[in-house]
């Protein structure tokens, strides 16, 4: 399988159902962090910002999965994602019904904490003599 070129070139490739659920997850994303550039990471659609990636997607043969890079972002949020069916690092979801607006600001408000918690930790490190 050849890794795509961005994310459209990786939606020309995917079933009209689940593409027009991605579609909707990528323009929700978009409206919730505007500055959010999209890229392909571990030859998948994903969303970096601030150097950081903190979104991902893919379309599966059942349906859809939701990546936020992090295997602690799912833990957080476990209440809120608790009737989907996922593993540590991957929220999977029906082919035809795109995730909500609303968990998506909390998926990307937890993995941003969780990005800006990393770079302050750095900073820490690096400042020790």
């Amino acid at each position: 399988m050849r890794i795509p070129k961005d994310i459209d070139d990786y939606l020309s490739w995917v079933p009209a159902d689940r593409r027009a659920t991605l579609e909707v997850v990528r323009a929700r994303i978009h409206e919730l962090l505007p500055k959010a550039i999209e890229c392909i990471s571990y030859g998948m659609p994903a969303f970096r910002v601030e150097g950081g990636v903190f979104a991902g997607f893919v379309a599966t043969r059942n349906g859809c999965s939701y990546f936020p890079f992090s295997g602690r972002t799912l833990t957080t949020l476990a209440k809120d994602v608790a009737k989907f069916s996922q593993t540590k690092g991957a929220l999977h979801f029906d082919g035809d019904v795109p995730l909500s607006k609303a968990l998506l600001k909390k998926l990307i408000a937890a993995r941003l904490r969780e990005i800006e918690e990393r770079s302050s930790a750095k900073v820490r490190t690096s400042r020790k003599p």
